[in-house]
């Protein structure tokens, strides 16, 4: 069999974990049985030796104008190089070429503007780094960004979100190709979580945080997160923070636009969802540590979030964004 054959194009100023995560998770798909096995080439405009954003040469580049023959992937990588890499007409001009010779098309991060304007991306969806979507949206009216998961399919065409996102595009990508079980064994050799879904959020309830000039509820919100089987009442949470629960509530409602209690339980319901995925602890271990009272009470938040129960999210593949969003 003929090795699957992945381009990575890259230019100055790309972000080194969007070549160094896809690369690296298909190196260990191809030494754990991968069949076809990967072959991963990188390509530059003039394939010269590449300087990342962090300053580290990626050598071993071939000129993109050189790549033929077919390609079973092209990914395009982002980073801090990637508004003149989307401004380059010889970059743009290749990517087009290498597309129609190409299985499948993918980006990481801010790749999704090199991909968008070399006209790939028309009448589709797709996403980026969740800073950039607004952007991405303006310029490029023709795309349908969807700011949020951390990956999306459309047809042939792959796009992720931001940076370690590859890694779960990647493992998408070994999984569509071979199966779960390899996937599973790529993610456990990389120690890392096994394969989050798609429509997972890219900011999670942890990482939502407000301007950095609302210091009470940024320093609540890492204290939520840290101590999920603690008392998070809103009286315990204002006694923490100095402040009258009324104070607390206005607070809340402005920067993040719920109550307190509503952002301790999704960030409970949050946490325990990953549990039950992600283990197989009984739903009462899990409720135990996320600060549920008991088990139908940690199931009632899985409906009320989700509409799903915990033995249905356990099974699900993929989950579904909360409810209401």
């Amino acid at each position: 069999m003929k090795p699957r054959r992945v381009v990575i194009v890259a230019f100055d100023d790309a972000q080194i974990l969007d070549v160094a995560c896809p690369s690296g998770a298909l190196e260990i798909a191809s030494s754990h049985g991968a069949a076809p096995p990967y072959v991963v080439e990188l390509a530059t405009v003039d394939g010269r030796t590449t300087r990342s954003s962090s300053g580290i040469m990626l050598a071993g580049a071939r000129r993109l104008a050189e790549v033929s023959g077919r390609i079973d992937t092209m990914l395009v990588v982002g980073g801090a190089g990637t508004g003149t890499a989307a401004a380059d007409e010889r970059l743009l001009t290749q990517v087009r070429r290498l597309a129609e010779r190409s299985r499948r098309v993918a980006s990481v991060c801010t790749g999704t503007f090199v991909l968008a304007a070399a006209g790939l991306l028309d009448d589709r969806r797709v996403t980026t780094h969740w800073g950039y979507g607004e952007q991405l949206a303006a310029a490029f009216p023709a795309v349908t960004v969807d700011p949020a998961p951390l990956y999306i399919r459309d047809g042939n065409v792959f796009t992720s979100a931001g940076v370690i996102s590859a890694l779960d595009l990647t493992l998408a990508l070994i999984e569509d190709d071979h199966g779960p079980t390899l996937a599973r064994e790529v993610a456990r050799e990389l120690v890392t979580y096994l394969h989050r879904p798609a429509d997972q959020a890219q900011i999670s309830t942890f990482l939502a945080a407000p301007p950095p000039g609302n210091r009470v509820v940024r320093d609540l919100l890492g204290y939520i997160a840290a101590h999920l089987d603690e008392d998070l009442s809103p009286s315990a949470l204002a006694a923490r923070a100095g402040v009258t629960t009324r104070h607390l509530s206005r607070l809340f409602g402005t920067h993040l636009g719920k109550t307190p209690a509503r952002t301790v339980r999704a960030a409970r319901t949050e946490a325990a969802a990953h549990l039950v995925r992600s283990t197989a602890l009984p739903l009462s271990a899990v409720a135990r540590r996320c600060g549920f009272a008991s088990a139908e009470t940690l199931r009632t938040a899985f409906r009320h979030h989700y509409g799903l129960t915990g033995d249905t999210l356990r099974r699900m593949t993929d989950m579904p964004r909360p409810l209401g969003t």
